[in-house]
């Protein structure tokens, strides 16, 4: 019925006098009771139609009805069922947890009656009761989107329009934010939950699937699922030589999608996996060729895989590009005519103090060249702070920490020299263009003349920079501005990437670009320490060290720490229940302990 639900008809939404459609002719229904996601790609549209049923913009044609009412005709009534948190928080970080719920009280007109009534239940829910009086800028990025959602919840709207809340958080609270939702989307609320996280779309009730304005699918995760019945392929064999497998397969014209899975190579095909069963023995030789040095791949096996949410997202999408060699221009092969890899990036007993709050806690760990290295943790487990100790920018209390033999305290410029570093937020010269980054960058790690401009040129082409050669980076897409970033961190062709949650907030099909670039830079010796909210990221790691409360609580392969979480109720877990479970193991450990 119209007035339980949101009516989209035919809506066409653009931008720059027309000449950048956000939305080309949308057209759902949203129903109550249950969590619709609105999923797709950056750019995808997802904002602008959210925006649109709030009345924040108008449509250029067709028509939006909110629970039987005009957005544009009948504003106040359509604000006064909606609440809508933003993708960007959206709240004063200089204002308390209970200053920021008292001003939006006030804003929502919610009667002074109500209101202590209403906080109490909302810092309940969310967890917050015992951080009242911190300051919400102070807050980890899981407790600024619990604290986002508390203030949304408190006119207690009937509508919950929750734009990607999920961004930036690490899985426990967004595992916690997505049960807290759950519990809304009951009897006549209606739920609207947009994410670029496919896990999440996998866990909705129904989806609604955006590229480039166009509506794609609509209906059940499960449905679109099985669209790939029949043709998701788990390779094995290759051991620790799998990724020289992802450029040999994404060679073939019948190959959709392939991601690391732990110690396997997962492919979605589109025949059936015909030609991925009949060219194993090629694929094979391709692979020892590109993994080099006399080194052997294993006897490859293709067993069928039931199909995930993504394999079908990426199916839809047209699936993964096949990226531009570009690594061996950039990066001379490290690896010696032994194949000997040496230990590239050392740790010992790294500890962090601020006044009397120890972030980190005796941390020792070394990574070798070829290695992707991954430290994962949840909001303020300290991964961060180590992260930038490792890479100079903060001098540790205690303990060093090097890079190919170069120690921070004694060689910082000479040290910094060796590693390229993306940071977690986009940390570029926004008013610069394009060219203009890429030349200052190269231009700081010492590159000049021909060898400079060769550099910027070859990135140029590899990462599609041409048509924004002249804009501005801080008016990029997102997704260029994290390619600009890499591009930034990798044209001096260094010994070490240091990557910070390099792909947040950007598109599965950006992903897997970027990751076939850092695989390609891997194979040729260079090593990688990444930190990653995305737990399918994390099974691209050789090694991973899991930091709680400023230690390392586990380390091991992604299949390692699979196996420590293992048992018969779920015999075969996710990377993101192993990262749950060995924390839940921790707090209870630390429980009997005091």
């Amino acid at each position: 019925m119209p007035g339980d639900a949101i009516e989209i008809k035919e809506i066409r939404r653009t931008f720059d006098k027309g000449a950048t459609v956000a939305l080309d002719g949308v057209s759902a229904t949203i129903g109550q009771g249950q969590i619709t996601g609105l999923v797709g790609p950056d750019g995808a549209g997802k904002t602008t139609l959210l925006r649109l049923v709030c009345g924040l913009l108008l449509p250029d044609s067709g028509t939006i009805s909110v629970c039987g009412r005009d957005p544009d005709k009948e504003a106040v009534h359509v604000h006064e069922l909606i609440g809508y948190m933003p993708q960007k928080f959206g709240l004063y970080e200089d204002l308390t947890v209970m200053e920021n719920m008292r001003l939006y009280a006030n804003l929502r007109e919610v009667p002074n009656a109500e209101r202590q009534g209403r906080y109490d239940k909302l810092l309940e829910f969310t967890q917050l009761g015992k951080f009242k009086k911190r300051l919400a800028g102070a807050l980890s990025g899981g407790m600024k989107q619990k604290l986002g959602l508390a203030c949304t919840l408190l006119a207690e709207p009937r509508v919950l329009l929750l734009d990607e809340p999920g961004v930036g958080v690490d899985p426990v609270a967004r595992r916690e934010l997505w049960s807290m939702v759950r519990d809304l989307a009951t009897g006549d609320r209606i739920v609207v939950w947009s994410t670029a996280y496919l896990d999440e779309a996998e866990a909705c009730d129904s989806v609604i699937l955006l590229n480039e304005g166009k509506l794609l699918y609509r209906g059940t995760p499960g449905e679109l699922s099985s669209r790939a019945k029949g043709r998701v392929y788990l390779v094995d064999g290759a051991g620790d030589l799998r990724r020289s497998l992802i450029v040999p397969l994404l060679k073939r014209d019948k190959t959709v999608d392939v991601v690391i899975q732990g110690s396997r190579v997962r492919v979605v095909t589109g025949d059936g996996g015909e030609q991925l069963k009949a060219e194993l023995p090629t694929i094979r030789r391709e692979s020892e060729e590109r993994a080099g040095l006399g080194e052997v791949v294993g006897e490859l096996t293709a067993t069928p895989a039931e199909p995930r949410f993504e394999d079908a997202f990426m199916d839809i999408l047209g699936g993964a590009r096949r990226p531009k060699s570009l690594m061996q221009d950039l990066f001379r092969n490290k690896l010696g005519e032994d194949g000997k890899r040496e230990e590239t990036v050392r740790a010992d007993h790294l500890t962090k103090r601020f006044g009397d709050f120890t972030a980190v806690d005796d941390v020792s760990f070394s990574i070798c060249q070829g290695e992707i290295f991954g430290l994962l943790g949840p909001n303020g487990a300290g991964k961060s702070t180590t992260f930038k100790m490792m890479c100079g920018l903060l001098t540790p209390t205690e303990g060093s920490c090097s890079v190919v033999g170069l120690n921070f305290r004694d060689a910082p410029g000479k040290a910094r020299g060796r590693l390229g570093y993306m940071a977690q937020k986009f940390s570029l010269y926004g008013n610069l263009t394009v060219l203009q980054n890429l030349q200052f960058f190269s231009g700081t790690y010492g590159m000049k003349g021909s060898a400079q401009k060769n550099a910027v040129d070859r990135v140029v082409e590899a990462f599609e920079f041409k048509k924004y050669i002249d804009s501005p980076s801080g008016a990029l897409p997102l997704g260029y501005k994290q390619r600009l970033s890499l591009a930034c961190a990798i044209m001096h062709g260094p010994d070490v990437l240091f990557l910070d949650e390099p792909t947040s907030g950007v598109d599965p099909v950006t992903r897997r670009e970027f990751w076939t670039y850092i695989n390609n830079a891997v194979e040729l010796g260079v090593t990688v320490l990444v930190t990653t909210h995305f737990m399918d990221e994390a099974e691209y790691c050789d090694r991973i060290a899991l930091v709680y409360t400023g230690q390392v609580i586990a380390s091991g392969s992604p299949d390692d720490l699979k196996k420590s979480v293992a048992n018969e109720k779920n015999p075969d877990p996710t990377m993101e229940d192993a990262f749950i479970d060995l924390i839940a193991k921790n707090d209870e450990a630390r429980k009997k302990s005091t």
